[in-house]
């Protein structure tokens, strides 16, 4: 028979007076501080699951145990205690419990992964085998030289459109219509300004940290909004419509038109893309990671004191990790012209017929290939010679021959004259000059990806002695600290190596040297990067230019996947495995891979080079069969093969006739 105190806590739930049954199933609990383990540690405010599952049954709020761990799950569900280390059940046991409200930071940071934060991402990377420390990152050319001269696009004045149910859901997420900032506490340990210190924040929450964030437009950063997560979206629609193409090859018939439906490709990014937002929430980061999220423009306003929406921080360290944003070149005319860039891309609704893309680089050829298989015409415009510059040159004869294929029409080494339309409306008049003379390309679309900016300007760095470039960004040292030694930069607004995934690592290092007297060094960290086209181009270590450039001898392996069984079933044969060896040493110095899935294939390699593992061993392991990966083993293979000298081989043949 059910209880009076039963039927009040079952009415209760249904959402008529949460709060004050909290309060006084709180005030039944002994709530204190506990310690436990074997190097005791102690948890602040805290109640054990089986005392309270005996006081409820005591107070007759509950029946009995089942009674009392349904009334504690449903508690515990609706957001009002929870474990103070982990996510479960109630139980009837000697854990630890905590009330939100008796929260001072929250739960133990997680990771987009939903792991929890662990000290073992923050080792440092390794010595090589030999001890000496060398670093493997290339020599990435500086930003364009006269990236200084080129004009800003601010994301916020590009807005999210359209506004529909996935958009408005993400804009919820990342820029609540109304925010409630926290009041300030009294100092913090550290205080983030810019949304590309996501990691930074969760990662110095996770081990105990006091941290501010500061964000005045999306949180996420590009790679969520107009970066990684929309263009990859993009690009896999994109791989459909050519794979149906290519049906016939494999004997797929495939009748009448092939059409593509851009209005439901770009809906569907839209829908993915706030289907991931939550992980970057405001509330996430605030609620579940106990960070103080602060909505607005962030502004030193002294070495230690930064001040945001009229509340002025303390702190003891500081990150900028303001980013950077689409730098468009001082074409004449194109300020009055309509134009694309990454911020303002995928906002698209309808398929422009003729786009032009003023860029080779990633960004301009990911999109390039992609609008051209999604049934676009399209024209690449470029001041070089070719594609990808600053990639292999193998590799990006490799890349530009399949967008060739496909369909795009490139235009090499022009000098760009001026741009113009008719009351800023499609379609856009391009004018260019080569060695052939000058002419005219009009497009309906007109994307610009001639590189991005670091956001070096709004913050006031002035007042917290922070010194920059306009072109290369803030100036760092190599542990990424500023000219004041309290504040540290990190991703695209310090750094030429522009990765959603360096920005990461690059805030773990941060948090070391920043919180913990790190003594950790950017330059000792082993970058691979992809480029996202089809096929994919991926890289890690040292290229050819740099080993000579530094005067390293060196061996190189190749594999081309025309001989690779799998490559050839599946019809993908474009592309090569190639790695540098240390001459007379199989120490991996360096691998560029293209072909269908080389981003996923480049960590391989990166992994046996961060653990010290020589390409001779990785021929030891074992691949599936087949698989393209065999290219990398059968690379092992070859080197192998090389140790095998005239002297050696004769030795091997004298022992195998004596055996006979």
């Amino acid at each position: 028979m059910k209880t009076e105190n039963q039927d009040e806590v079952n009415a209760s739930f249904d959402g008529q007076s949460l709060e004050s049954l909290t309060q006084r199933i709180k005030a039944l609990f002994d709530v204190k501080d506990r310690t436990y383990g074997f190097r005791p540690r102690t948890y602040p405010k805290c109640f054990v699951g089986s005392e309270a599952v005996a006081q409820l049954i005591k107070k007759g709020i509950a029946l009995d145990v089942e009674d009392a761990m349904h009334i504690g799950n449903m508690l515990l569900d609706a957001g009002v205690f929870h474990h103070v280390l982990d996510e479960h059940a109630f139980k009837n046991e000697k854990l630890f419990y905590r009330f939100i409200s008796d929260e001072d930071h929250g739960r133990v940071a997680r990771k987009p992964d939903g792991s929890t934060v662990s000290w073992t991402d923050f080792i440092a990377p390794p010595t090589n085998p030999e001890g000496r420390r060398m670093t493997l990152q290339p020599d990435i050319p500086e930003r364009d030289p006269d990236l200084a001269s080129f004009e800003q696009v601010d994301p916020e004045t590009c807005g999210v459109s359209p506004l529909d149910a996935y958009n408005t859901r993400m804009l919820d997420l990342l820029h609540p219509k109304v925010w409630v900032d926290p009041k300030p506490k009294p100092s913090y340990n550290l205080v983030v300004i810019g949304a590309g210190g996501l990691v930074s924040a969760a990662g110095a929450a996770g081990v105990g940290a006091r941290v501010a964030l500061i964000e005045s437009h999306l949180l996420g950063g590009d790679c969520l909004t107009v970066g990684c997560v929309p263009s990859k979206a993009l690009l896999r629609c994109a791989k459909a419509a050519a794979a149906v193409r290519r049906a016939p090859e494999f004997g797929i018939k495939v009748g009448g038109e092939i059409l593509v439906d851009f209005g439901f490709v770009m809906e569907r990014l839209r829908r993915l893309r706030a289907g991931i937002a939550p992980v970057d929430s405001a509330q996430r980061y605030s609620e579940k990671l106990g960070v103080d999220v602060f909505m607005g423009k962030g502004r030193f306003t002294g070495r230690n004191t930064i001040e945001v929406n009229g509340q002025t921080l303390k702190f003891t360290k500081a990150v900028v990790a303001t980013g950077g944003t689409a730098a468009v070149p001082p074409i004449p005319g194109l300020k009055q012209a309509p134009y694309l860039t990454n911020a303002s891309v995928f906002n698209l609704t309808e398929l422009p017929a003729r786009m032009g893309v003023i860029g080779a680089g990633p960004i301009g050829i990911e999109m390039a290939q992609a609008f051209q298989r999604l049934g676009s015409q399209v024209t690449v415009l470029s001041r070089d010679s070719k594609i990808l510059p600053r990639e292999d040159p193998d590799a990006a004869k490799v890349v530009a021959a399949a967008l060739e294929k496909d369909g795009v029409t490139f235009a090499y080494n022009l000098t760009f004259k001026g741009v113009e339309s008719r009351d800023g409306k499609p379609p856009v008049t391009v004018s260019v000059e080569d060695s052939h003379g000058e002419r005219s390309l009009e497009f309906d679309a007109l994307l610009i990806a001639t590189g991005r900016k670091p956001n070096v300007t709004g913050f006031g760095r002035e007042a917290a002695g922070i010194d920059y470039d306009e072109r290369t960004g803030i100036t760092v040292s190599d542990r990424m600290q500023t000219t004041n030694p309290d504040v540290y930069a990190v991703g695209d607004v310090a750094s030429k190596y522009q990765f959603t995934h360096m920005s990461d690592f690059g805030a773990r290092l941060v948090i070391r040297n920043a919180l913990f007297y790190g003594r950790d060094k950017f330059s000792d960290l082993l970058i691979p990067w992809a480029t996202y086209t089809d096929p994919e181009v991926a890289h890690v270590g040292l290229y050819e230019k740099d080993l000579e450039a530094r005067g390293i001898e060196y061996v190189t392996l190749n594999r081309a996947f025309d001989d690779v069984d799998r490559a050839i079933v599946d019809g993908e044969t474009e592309g090569f495995v190639k790695i540098h060896v240390k001459k007379g040493k199989d120490r991996i110095l360096g691998a560029t891979i293209v072909g269908s899935h080389a981003g996923d294939m480049i960590s391989e390699i990166s992994v046996a080079m961060q653990a010290g593992m020589g390409l001779g061993k990785l021929a030891s392991v074992i691949h599936p069969y087949p698989t393209a990966a065999e290219a990398i083993r059968q690379c092992g293979d070859a080197y192998n093969r090389s140790r095998l000298t005239p002297t050696v081989r004769s030795i091997f043949n004298r022992l195998m006739a004596f055996k006979r």
